[in-house]
């Protein structure tokens, strides 16, 4: 076959992930502060990069809303906006609702027995208070119905959304108002075996809206400003 004439496209794609991936999982886990300056600079040095794929990383981190840019001066960790918050949530929880309608039909006897596994693993990180590894199981669990719902449209637009409420998510996990979600995964585990798709979505649904009391109690929104 004709050889084509672009090299290394792989070589950058998986370095301009591999950046974003990184940057969006230090402002997700708290290691990179809201307010805390960006410098593509450093950041390319943390990472072992060159500058470019840091770049692109924080357009997408913009897009996403995690970061925020005024250009020529400044980007910055975007503090938690309540609003971008309520938005991701009422997304994610339709991408998922939609994941396991269209996964049901096919989920196989391995996939609901790996969802039992993800939520055994979730609710042991619970009682050792290990956010990481709850968070983590967490997105095993959900990962599965999306995966076999085999819409890439989905997991594009969950890629995009799910970080923003990651943020959130943590202080949930952190707390007793996290352990309801273990008994939640059980029954959409229950449900999709019994073949109800549409429990299982609206449980799904419902699971995911779990955060709307803490999204209550968190301050009003302001403005972004960048640190001295």
């Amino acid at each position: 076959m004709p050889v084509p004439q672009s090299r290394g496209v792989v070589a950058r794609q998986l370095l301009r992930e591999n950046a974003y991936r990184a940057i969006r999982d230090a402002i997700v886990d708290g290691t990179l502060t809201p307010g805390e300056r960006l410098n593509d600079g450093d950041l390319a040095q943390w990472l072992g990069v060159s500058r470019t794929p840091v770049r692109e990383a924080l357009t997408r981190l913009e897009q996403a809303g995690l970061v925020r840019t005024k250009p020529g001066r400044y980007t910055i960790v975007s503090t938690v906006d309540i609003r971008a918050v309520r938005a991701a949530q009422s997304v994610t929880a339709a991408m998922h609702e939609l994941a396991v309608r269209e996964a049901l039909p096919n989920l196989s006897a391995g996939e609901l027995d790996a969802m039992r596994e993800a939520n055994a693993r979730f609710a042991d990180a619970l009682r050792r208070d290990d956010v990481d590894a709850a968070l983590a199981a967490d997105d095993a669990f959900h990962d599965i119905p999306v995966i076999a719902s085999a819409n890439q449209a989905i997991r594009t637009v969950l890629d995009q959304f799910t970080p923003v409420l990651r943020r959130v998510e943590r202080m949930r996990f952190s707390s007793l108002s996290g352990r309801g979600s273990v008994a939640q995964h059980e029954r959409i585990i229950a449900l999709c075996a019994a073949g109800d798709a549409e429990g299982a979505a609206l449980a799904v649904r419902a699971n995911w809206q779990t955060l709307a009391p803490l999204l209550e109690a968190m301050p009003a929104p302001s403005d972004n400003k960048p640190q001295p």
